[in-house]
């Protein structure tokens, strides 16, 4: 099984071309990239942080844990603004979301996102490339912008140095802030 690429590896940069056909390569990496997903403790994975560069990536979904994979994908439009998600408990309690990355082991920060967006993309269905369109929410619309982000060769770290977020390390038992400038310059 191939391994997660980390941080500062150069394939983490690359701007990935459309994939215009279906071929026995696609298939292979597509099942590749479901697999090393399904193994992760991660919600999604794009194909050059498995050294592929290859423009799809996979979502998890976390009840069934079972593996959706998006090729070609594209945001066709934004519905509201840009904001740092909220997470809220079961006893309404609220924290920041923060978002996290495979291909940073331990780091995680505040990224503003669009909470809804209109997505497009296309899944293997029977040997053919099937055209998909879809209103995205929460979460979902948020793991999909970060996946996307993959195919750009824009990373989580770049939105946060660009919109002041917060970044920090897990250690051990807590969340420590931690310097963002020393992990961008490749001091993980």
């Amino acid at each position: 099984m191939k391994k997660v690429v980390v941080y500062p590896d150069k394939i983490l940069r690359v701007k990935t071309k459309i994939i215009e056909d279906f071929n026995g390569r696609l298939k292979s990496d597509v099942k590749d990239l479901a697999m090393a997903l399904e193994k992760s403790y991660g919600v999604g994975l794009a194909g050059p942080q498995l050294g592929m560069d290859r423009r799809f990536f996979g979502l998890k979904d976390e009840k069934t844990k079972k593996v959706k994979v998006y090729i070609n994908p594209k945001i066709e439009q934004v519905i509201g603004q840009k904001i740092y998600p909220i997470m809220v408990d079961e006893k309404g309690n609220q924290d920041e979301f923060l978002e996290g990355c495979l291909s940073f082991p331990d780091y995680w920060g505040t990224v503003k996102r669009y909470f809804k967006i209109s997505a497009s993309w296309q899944e293997l269905n029977k040997g053919k490339l099937e055209n998909k369109k879809e209103i995205l929410e929460g979460l979902e619309s948020i793991e999909f912008q970060h996946e996307l982000d993959h195919l750009d060769g824009v990373l989580f770290i770049d939105h946060i140095k660009a919109d002041g977020g917060k970044f920090y390390r897990w250690m051990g038992e807590k969340m420590v802030k931690w310097n963002l400038d020393e992990v961008i310059k490749g001091n993980l």
